[in-house]
Formats: structure tokens, sequence, C-alpha cells
């Protein structure tokens, strides 16, 4: 019996999804105002409001800050999901570029940063299977509102060119993503997510991407 119910207790666990809404970080502050907001204040508002989401699905919800301007180091945000066995790890940002749009990046190869090698072969696979879930869910929420940057990975990024890999996966033991919700140098994009239809509508796209993710049963299509 006892063997039973903690079978049953492993089965009833509430997921537990780490948010890491971006910066400030020893890469950059995002603080800089572009198009009449910043990648700080975008970031921690859609987390905050992702974070409601969540937990109204029944979800165990961490936050890898406590304000908006707390500084913490990628290594140490990725050290919380760690810490909590974190079933997914969703790093909020924005970007800035030529491009507009949206994207959802994941660690596709082994990278380098501060004499560690990561993340593993599991890792990585689980991330993958992570990231198309978010984007099938993001997508039809998204559609005609935004442009659809699809699933990337992370060497696709400056940062990941060069290191194989975004720090934040390099010492992740976790699934992990990184959404970048818009692009902030866009006028359209920026006029997008500063309003608050325009963020509450990211966190359900991205809420519905978790969700599918988390909730499928292990071993089906896109589990974890």
């Amino acid at each position: 019996m006892t063997f039973l119910l903690f079978v049953v207790a492993l089965q009833l666990r509430a997921p537990v999804v780490v948010i890491d809404p971006g910066h400030p970080s020893e890469v950059s502050s995002g603080a800089q105002v572009q198009n009449g907001t910043t990648e700080v204040h975008t970031a921690w508002l859609v987390a905050l409001r992702l974070k409601q989401l969540l937990e109204r699905q029944g979800m165990r919800v961490v936050l890898t800050k406590s304000s908006e301007r707390q500084m913490v180091r990628n290594v140490a945000r990725a050290q919380v999901g760690n810490r909590v066995r974190a079933d997914l790890v969703v790093r909020l940002h924005c970007d800035a570029s030529s491009d507009s749009g949206y994207a959802i990046y994941y660690p596709d190869r082994v990278g380098r940063a501060e004499g560690r090698a990561g993340p593993g072969t599991d890792v990585m696979h689980r991330s993958a299977a992570a990231a198309e879930s978010l984007h099938v869910g993001m997508a039809p929420v998204l559609a005609q509102k935004l442009k659809d940057g699809g699933v990337r990975g992370d060497s696709k990024t400056l940062v990941g060119s060069r290191q194989g890999a975004l720090t934040g996966s390099i010492f992740s033991e976790v699934p992990v993503v990184l959404v970048e919700m818009v692009t902030l140098s866009n006028p359209r994009d920026a006029a997008f997510i500063k309003t608050a239809a325009g963020r509450a509508l990211m966190a359900r796209a991205i809420s519905d991407g978790v969700y599918r993710y988390v909730a499928r049963p292990p071993g089906a299509p896109g589990s974890r």
C-alpha cells in the first residue's frame, strides 16, 4: 500500500515550471529604451501574467528573480531550474534586429562557457521537444499579430554562435527554451507588446505551449 501511494503521489505531482524574465544579467541590463519600452520591463510584465495562467492550470511556478530590476547572472538563473528540478525553464526575452516577430530557441549542440561544457544530450532532446510544443501552442494564438519565426537552435543566436549554446542552456540540467517574444526594435512589434492586451495574448500563447508540453503523458510525441 505504501508503494502504491508513493506511485500515486508521483503521478499527481504538480509540474514545476521556472519562468526566467530576461535581464538584468552580466550580459545586459535590458534597460535600453526601444520604441517606448524596454526588454527588462516587457519580460517582467509578461512573466507575472504567465505565472498566473500556469498556476491556474495547477502548475507550481518559480521565478528566477523577485523584482524587475534585480540583477541575476545567467549561471544563477540556470541553477534555479536545476535546484527545483523543473519540468521546464522558460526564458523570456525581446530581440533587437532588422527582422520582426517571435521565435523559440533551444540548445541544439554542446556549448562551453565559464569552464563548463553542456547541456547533456537528454536535456537537448527534451528542450527540442519543449520548443516544438511551445511553437504549436503559440502559433495559432499569435497568428495575424506577429511574424512567426519558428523554432531555432541556440547556435543561431549571437552568443550561441560563439559558445555553441547560450550560457543558461549550458548550465541547465533540465529542459530549457528561450522565447524571443517580439523584435522590440521593430515599431509594429513594440506597439503590440506595449499594450496590456498584447502582453496578455503573449502570456496566453506561451501558457498554451507550456501546458501542451508538461501535460502530455510520458512517451507521447513531444512529451518530456
